[in-house]
């Protein structure tokens, strides 16, 4: 019925130094990577090749709007007008572990240390490759829809503004989150199984705010489980079949679904302030399923493999009907919306709320601040009116009842602190409409989205669509809570930030978008005006790469703690080199692999590599020393069922060199572990 083409590329980016993006801790820098992150891509055309939809997601924080530019011009240049800003849809994950600097709005530069060009490129880079593999692979194939229910994954984190939506909306769902999977897969003509998309609400946060290591958290690992089970043979990040498990509503949804509980007392703080009666809401924090946050990790990400397993092996109804997309850009600071035919309402200037600052029981924020504030604290607005200047009456009034922590749309130094111009966009695939969204939707908003995309479809004759939500798309204006939500601004509703009527701002334009498909109007849609592009190279707070030294009579890849001569399956095996920063890799090689575990094959009497460093099982810690010195600790958690016999860990990594003052040079070099042996229990 189609033509499909899929696609993955590595966008990992630096993994040291940089700052990791999701949690707004400035102390949670990168030191290391557990896994690759990468950018999915799948392209479906007509047969007749007349129109076509391009849906990536990759395993990043949320795609900002100067990577969406950079990601379209980069397509224009090499397909012309093949790929646009109406028919690709970027997508992220929200993993929190990921590197931060791919931004051009101000606010974003406080957590990420500014713009940071080697990451920003990493990723553009990383999507157009995904996609141009996508582009090379189309084949004629079937689409197919699939949906079912994914149970012990998810709990709302503020189920106190969940219950301020009116009783008569909650009483037609069974629970205050969406546990439902939809899934889309693909097969080839021959019925070869190509790859899926699934998608499913729920925050990449089981990895908390004191990890160091870049990852793609729950969903990433969701996407390595398919992976591997389907690249049967290969290693992680290789193999033609692509899985993405991308990002819906979740704006109110946690994986940590222990629940809040003070962290001194061991009590709960499931109240509406999410506050502790010592330490306050610093100690509120949620813990997941498992002993640890690996293990959490992996009991979310499988659990969520394991339905998708199920609705993959078992989808029969076949999605056909013609490809149509549409996109428009919107002033969101100046939205009018009509609520009735009587009352007309106004969209606002961005800003945050205080509770924005009181951050999550996913990763509680700083000082004194809870959330659920309704009302300003003089003394953070005192310092606010004294740094960055007041917030103007206007919209002051605008945002209320949200006390405003900072008035962002009123700061434009040294470029403005948030978007005014965000995408909407829907692709429809044959009955399957795909809402691209530009933020964090929490799950009641969700909900009356879709349903008024759906019924707008029905209306103009085209019943039965389905309708998904795709997250944190094309541009990040942080959550969209129900106007009832926002009345008791918790964190998501602080973060709400063109404020109590953004949600039916938005319905009313995505319905716009629904109508213009179902009646074949998209050419008449306005585009709206296109978004700023600042001239910014690269304005960073993150050290210079300086040249790399080494401790007396020691060489790059020496090995400074060696391995044990022997292990058993889910023993640590653990090698410390004299390293060098890894930034000098990501800046020479877009795809550097730090690590590889071997095992002896006495037959051909060769290595063979059964681990890298895109593998669950592998850790690759950096720890930066003095005057130019850092270690690499590589450990290997293996696995159990890992075949007994001989091992090596390997470990490649570049030294920078300075040849005179204006010029250095990245030299690769590598490291050995000794050999040891498995043994069988």
């Amino acid at each position: 019925n189609y033509l499909l083409g899929v696609g993955r590329a590595d966008c990992t980016g630096p993994v040291a130094e940089i700052p990791l993006m999701g949690y707004a801790n400035p102390d949670q820098v990168g030191g290391g990577l557990l896994t690759r992150l990468y950018s999915r891509a799948f392209i479906v055309a007509e047969v007749d090749d007349s129109r076509r939809v391009v849906f990536v997601s990759a395993d990043i924080g949320m795609v900002s709007q100067r990577l969406r530019l950079e990601v379209l011009k980069k397509l224009k240049s090499k397909y012309g007008e093949l790929y646009r800003q109406d028919n690709v849809i970027l997508s992220g994950t929200h993993t929190h572990s990921g590197p931060g600097g791919y931004f051009q709005y101000t606010l974003f530069w406080f957590t990420s240390k500014g713009l940071i060009r080697p990451s920003l490129n990493a990723i553009v880079n990383g999507i157009v490759k995904s996609i141009d593999i996508a582009h090379q692979n189309m084949k004629r194939g079937r689409l197919f829809i699939n949906r079912g229910t994914v149970e012990n994954s998810q709990i709302n984190r503020s189920p106190f503004s969940y219950l301020e939506n009116p009783a008569s909306e909650r009483s037609r769902y069974s629970s205050n989150t969406d546990k439902e999977m939809v899934m889309l897969k693909m097969v080839d003509g021959n019925g070869q199984d190509l790859g899926l998309i699934s998608w499913f609400a729920v925050h990449p946060v089981s990895m908390n705010n004191t990890n160091h290591l870049v990852n793609s958290d729950n969903m990433g690992y969701a996407s390595y489980l398919f992976e591997q089970e389907k690249n049967k043979g290969m290693l992680p990040g290789e193999g033609s079949f692509v899985a993405a498990f991308a990002s819906s509503n979740l704006g109110d949804v946690s994986p940590n679904t222990k629940g809040p509980f003070c962290v001194n007392t061991g009590e709960s703080c499931n109240n509406p302030q999410s506050t502790c009666p010592i330490g306050g809401a610093t100690m509120c924090m949620a813990m997941g399923p498992g002993n640890d946050m690996f293990d959490s990790t992996r009991i979310i990400g499988q659990n969520i493999y394991l339905k998708a397993r199920e609705l993959y092996e078992e989808a029969s109804q076949e999605v056909t009907g013609p490809l149509r997309s549409a996109h428009q850009w919107v002033n969101m600071s100046d939205v009018s919306v009509e609520l009735n035919a009587t009352h007309t309402v106004r969209t606002c200037k961005p800003a945050l709320g205080h509770s924005f600052a009181a951050g999550t029981i996913d990763g509680v924020g700083a000082f004194n601040f809870t959330q659920g504030s309704v009302e300003g604290d003089p003394f953070w607005d005192e310092i606010r009116d004294q740094l960055l200047g007041q917030p103007s009456n206007e919209t002051k009034a605008c945002h209320k009842p949200k006390p405003i922590l900072f008035s962002t749309g009123e700061m434009t130094w040294p470029h403005p602190w948030h978007p005014d111009i965000v995408d909407v966009q829907i692709a429809a695939i044959g009955s399957l409409a795909i809402v691209a969204v530009p933020g964090e939707f929490t799950t009641m908003s969700g909900r009356r989205l879709r349903e008024a995309v759906k019924r707008e479809f029905d209306y103009h004759g085209t019943p039965r669509m389905d309708v998904v939500i795709a997250g944190l798309c094309n541009v990040y204006t942080h959550y969209i809570t129900t106007y009832e939500e926002y009345q008791v601004q918790r964190y998501e509703a602080a973060s709400t930030i063109y404020g109590p009527h953004t949600l039916s701002a938005y319905v009313q334009l995505y319905r716009g978008l629904a109508r213009a498909i179902a009646t074949n109007t998209v050419q008449d849609l306005p585009r709206g005006p296109e978004p700023p592009v600042f001239n910014i190279r690269n304005v960073t707070l993150v050290p210079p790469l300086t040249a790399d030294r080494l401790p007396a009579s020691k060489t790059f890849g020496d090995v400074l703690q060696e391995v044990r001569q022997q292990y058993r399956a889910s023993e640590v095996a653990e090698v410390t080199f004299v390293g060098a920063n890894p930034r000098n890799s990501a800046e020479n090689t877009t795809e550097h692999n730090f690590l590889m575990v071997e095992r002896y094959a006495s037959t051909s009497d060769s290595w063979h590599v059964v681990q890298n460093d895109a593998s669950w099982d592998t850790r690759f810690y950096w720890t930066k020393g003095l005057l130019g010195r850092s270690n690499v600790t590589i450990e290997w958690h293996i696995p159990h069922g890992t075949e007994p016999g001989v091992y090596r860990i390997r470990y490649f990594g570049h030294y920078k060199k300075k040849l005179s003052n204006s010029h250095a040079v990245s030299i690769p070099f590598e490291g050995t572990s000794s050999v040891f042996e498995i043994t069988a229990l």
